[in-house]
């Protein structure tokens, strides 16, 4: 348990120095690209001064997709902070292991109890209920909110998918080899973004991410190591469970970000979906 015990800390760690980012202004595309590029570069070092530069063609096509997505997931997720509660947001972004759960079951005949499917019910109303937290700041809500919330819980969970779908393909002993090509694929991608965008990257944005991809690097690795050890439908669960609510207690008293009565009941039934499909 302690390889699980460490992934929370991380994973949990690893949004709030993205919501850092965002309090300071620092453009979010830049932050999360020079994060990926970092990861890429600080693994590729490890590979090639432990001569295991070996890249199998299902670790490449494996990495590419993993990459695709880790990208497009961390930018709508950034994008939904500017314009949705913190709160909600983030819940939303841990609620997505229900998604890598519902897949197991149809992709790789992973077995279901019937709580879990209670589970996956109870966390449709839990977003419902969280979007109703509409203050003077947020620029959305009704079925916006609630289709913007579902779509970031949707696509994050592909993210888990592809993790998970590690194990399945035989690619365990290609950990590393996959995460350089997930990050450099995130990095270029995101390049693009920025490029698009006419954006001129600021020092401190750069210095953020750089950091961030440091820690990221270790803490991807901490989670692959964790999902080698521990079953994916054990995995997820706990780290949804316990890290969203550690994001919305840290929302609520480091940020300062008050949840409505119905937005503090959805946060509530989202713990316990969660808790269900464990």
């Amino acid at each position: 348990m302690t390889w699980l015990f460490l992934s929370i800390i991380l994973d949990f760690g690893f949004i709030q120095f993205f919501k850092l980012g965002h309090r300071r202004g620092y453009y979010a595309p830049v932050v999360v690209t020079v994060n990926y590029l970092t990861v890429a570069l600080s693994i590729a070092i490890y590979l090639i001064v432990t001569d295991a530069w070996i890249f199998p063609t299902g670790a490449i096509y494996t990495g590419l997709a993993t990459g695709t997505v880790f990208i497009s997931s961390m930018l709508l997720m950034n994008y939904g902070l500017t314009i949705a509660p913190v709160g909600s947001v983030l819940t939303a972004f841990r609620m997505s292991i229900i998604v890598p759960i519902g897949l197991g079951i149809y992709l790789w005949g992973e077995p279901m109890a019937s709580t879990q499917f209670i589970g996956l019910l109870f966390a449709l109303i839990a977003l419902a209920l969280m979007t109703s937290n509409a203050t003077s700041t947020t620029q959305i809500k009704g079925l916006k909110a609630f289709g913007l919330l579902a779509l970031i819980c949707f696509w994050q969970g592909l993210s888990h998918t592809c993790l998970r779908s590690v194990h399945y393909n035989g690619l365990d002993a290609m950990d590393l080899q996959i995460l350089l090509v997930v990050g450099a694929t995130s990095g270029l991608m995101g390049c693009a973004v920025i490029a698009f965008k006419k954006h001129r990257p600021q020092k401190p944005a750069i210095k953020l991410g750089i950091f961030i991809g440091l820690y990221n690097a270790g803490a991807l690795c901490v989670i692959m190591t964790a999902l080698s050890h521990l079953p994916g439908t054990l995995f997820f669960p706990a780290l949804g469970c316990s890290v969203v609510l550690l994001d919305n207690l840290f929302a609520h008293f480091y940020w300062k970000e008050h949840l409505a009565r119905p937005a503090i009941v959805g946060v509530g039934i989202a713990i316990i979906s969660l808790s269900l499909v464990i």
